[in-house]
Formats: structure tokens, C-alpha cells, sequence
């Protein structure tokens, strides 16, 4: 037993050593930097250049996601037609909106009417800003109950548009986009025209990227029956099932109805899925340049200091502290370069306003999210890379014998 608790405290003892020596000689190595500053530069602004990329593409699936959902409701509803996987291409007639509004779970305003409104989606051509090239833009028709279906849309500049008249509300997103959308202006399209009477915002969501107009004055402009779609607000999220329910026992109906929430995300879901791919594809691309960059001047670091090195090691400094000594060192400057590429992708990128084809084949307006978790997996990303790049010189520095590397240095 007496001989177990020597062997114990000389065990806790020799790694407290080592604990020591590895803040020493880390301590040492981090000091030194700026007598290396070329090879650190090499790592720095590298590993900088990864994450600025790594962030500015992966921003854009964030963006994107969080328009498409940005004010997406549990309890607010969408109605397609059964086997319809986006509003373009369902069509739901009037017999089935009436029978959608009597369904249980709906909301209803102050004089009992349900709180839904029966949509259709149509496409027309505008100029962009930029290039003056006619581009898709979505012209969505609404019902009357639009207020309070969808409170977070707020009239910014100008009046509504009325029923029954060729007018339409621009969301600000689309009008800082397109052409011709100022409060006053005339849109030809559809062989009519129509009068933009106000703007509006939606908390940032994609309805900013539309056009706004009374749906049966769309419907007859396009010359179609029906409608697209039926948004409505439940009395409350928990009613979801018993509204679902009701519509799919009906003989009546061929219709699927979906929590918003859950609409949203399946449609971002593909072109966030490409984004992403693409996204760690070129990170990775530029992860192995890094590497290289950092096994190279990790290398040099080395054998700067191998002299350094191999007496520390002579005089009894054990190989270990050694080795964590030159991998912190390396983890130590890939985290500068982590957080001055995530800085400067934050000031360059977040907010900054895109637009790209969405579910409906229109272009929507939307900026880039550089977000807490993005900025988080970039340093990771960093970090691994750092590790990665001195983890083969560090062996390289307790490998080679103390007489060679005396000799060599």
C-alpha cells in the first residue's frame, strides 16, 4: 500500500510537471510569434480567408431559410390541392374554399367571420434595378381577411390596394430590386395596368418580395378559375389536428392542408441543401490550402527553433509539453485568423441584400445571416485546421534526436 501512494504521487506529481512545462514553453512560443511574424502571417491570413468564404456562402442559406420562415405562425394554416407541392401549381376551387372556412379550429374577427384568406399566385415580368433585364416577380392575389390573417404586414408608404380595382402593393424588398415600383407608378403586364398605391413590410419575410393585389381581380386578369391556396390563423396551434382531420375525412375535398412553419420549410429546403453543399465544398476546397500553408510555416516555425528545442529537451523538459507546446502554438494562431475571417465576413456580408429564384420560379429578395452558430462552426472549422497543420511538425520537433537537432541548429 505504502508503495502504491508513492507511485501515486509521483504519477501526480510528474504530470503536474508536465502541465507546467507545456504553459511554459506555450507561453514561450506565443511570445516568439512576433520574431516570426511572415510564417504566422502565412496561417493567420490563410485560415482568415477560409472562414471569411466558409461564412459568406453558408450566410446565404441562413438568409434564405430565415425569409422564407421568418414569420412563419403554428397556428397559421396553408391549404393546397392534394399531391400540390407548392402554391403555383394547386389549384383549389370556390366550392372548396367555402368549405375550408367552415372547418373547425378557424379563428374568426369580431363579427364572426373566419379569419382566412383564399390566394392565387401569379408570375409577371418587371425590370431589375441594376440591369434593366425583365426578371419573374410573384403578383399574389388575397382575400379580404389579408389584415388579419397576416398581421405583421404594415403599410409603409402610400394606402392599400381596394378590391375590384387594378391596384397592388409593393413589398419593400421587391422595390428596392425592381423597377418602376415607387408609390404612383404603372405596371404594364397581364395587357392591363396597375397602379403600385403603397408599400409595405412583413418582418422581413418573403411576402416582401411580392406584389400584393385583390385575388379576384388577379384571377380575372389571368383569366382563371379558382384559386392558388387558403391561408387562415387557427384559434390556437393545438387545433391544427382537428382542422387536418376534418378536411382529409372529407369526401369532398382532395386537398393538404400544413402548418406554415412547416410549408416554409420545405420549400427552402432544396436550395438551402444546394447552398450548403456548395458552401462546404468550397470551404474544404480551401481547408486543404490552409493546411498546407500552416504545415509549412509550422515547419519553419520548427526548425527555427529547433536549437530552442532540443536543449529544452537535453536539459530534461519531457517530449510531450514539447509537442502540445507547437500544436498550441499553431491552434493559437489558426483562432486569430478564425475570428478576424468571421469579423470581417460579419461586417462585409450580414445584411447585405441578394435575390435568387425561389419555389415559385420569381425572384426573391432576401440578405445574408451571419449568425452566432455560423460564426461558431467556422472557428471550429479554423481551429481543426490549425491542428491538423502543426500536429505533423510538432511530431517532427520531439522525433528528431537531440544531437541532430543541436547539430542542425
Amino acid at each position: 500500500m505504502a508503495r502504491e501512494a508513492v507511485d501515486d504521487r509521483r504519477r501526480v506529481g510528474g504530470q503536474a510537471l508536465m502541465l507546467q512545462q507545456w504553459l511554459k514553453l506555450s507561453v514561450m512560443g506565443i511570445a516568439g510569434l512576433p520574431n516570426r511574424l511572415g510564417a504566422s502571417s502565412v496561417i493567420v491570413i490563410g485560415i482568415a480567408c477560409v472562414v471569411g468564404v466558409f461564412i459568406s456562402v453558408l450566410a446565404m442559406s441562413a438568409g434564405f431559410r430565415h425569409t422564407l420562415a421568418g414569420s412563419a405562425r403554428p397556428d397559421r394554416i396553408i391549404v393546397l390541392r392534394g399531391g400540390s407541392d407548392a402554391e403555383l401549381n394547386s389549384n383549389l376551387t370556390r366550392e372548396d374554399v367555402d368549405t375550408i372556412a367552415n372547418a373547425p379550429g378557424i379563428a374568426k374577427d369580431s363579427a364572426g367571420h373566419p379569419l382566412l384568406s383564399n390566394e392565387i399566385i401569379s408570375v409577371v415580368n418587371v425590370p431589375k434595378s441594376d440591369t434593366g433585364v425583365s426578371s419573374n416577380l410573384t403578383l399574389r392575389g388575397v382575400g379580404a381577411a389579408l389584415g388579419g390573417v397576416r398581421p405583421e404586414i404594415r403599410i409603409t408608404e402610400g394606402r392599400n390596394f381596394r378590391p375590384a380595382v387594378r391596384e397592388l402593393i409593393a413589398g419593400i424588398g421587391a422595390a428596392r430590386q425592381f423597377r418602376g415600383l415607387t408609390v404612383g407608378s404603372v405596371l404594364h403586364f397581364r395587357n392591363a395596368e396597375w397602379t403600385v398605391t403603397g408599400l409595405f413590410t412583413s418582418s422581413g419575410d418573403i411576402h416582401e418580395s411580392e406584389l400584393l393585389a385583390d385575388a379576384d381581380t388577379v384571377a380575372s386578369s389571368i383569366e382563371r378559375q379558382g384559386y392558388s391556396s387558403v391561408v387562415g390563423l387557427l384559434t390556437d396551434a393545438t387545433a391544427f389536428g382537428a382542422f387536418k382531420d376534418a378536411l382529409t375525412s372529407n369526401p369532398q375535398l382532395t386537398v393538404e392542408a400544413q402548418r406554415e412553419t412547416d410549408y416554409y420549410t420545405a420549400q427552402s429546403a432544396q436550395l438551402t441543401k444546394i447552398i450548403d453543399v456548395i458552401g462546404n465544398l468550397v470551404a474544404l476546397i480551401m481547408a486543404f490550402g490552409a493546411t498546407f500553408g500552416a504545415l509549412n510555416s509550422m515547419y519553419s516555425a520548427v526548425a527555427t527553433r529547433g536549437k530552442e528545442l532540443a536543449t529544452l529537451r537535453a536539459i530534461g523538459f519531457n517530449p510531450v509539453p514539447v509537442l502540445l507546446s507547437v500544436m498550441t502554438e499553431a491552434l493559437v494562431l489558426a483562432l486569430l485568423g478564425g475570428v478576424i475571417g468571421a469579423l470581417i465576413a460579419w461586417l462585409v456580408f450580414n445584411g447585405y441584400t441578394v435575390s435568387t429564384l425561389g419555389g415559385a420560379f420569381a425572384q426573391v429578395v432576401f440578405k445574408l445571416s451571419v449568425t452566432p452558430q455560423l460564426v461558431i462552426e467556422a472557428v471550429v472549422w479554423a481551429c481543426f485546421i490549425g491542428l491538423l497543420g502543426g500536429l505533423f511538425p510538432a511530431l517532427r520537433s520531439i522525433r528528431m534526436p537531440v544531437s541532430e537537432a543541436l547539430r542542425s541548429g
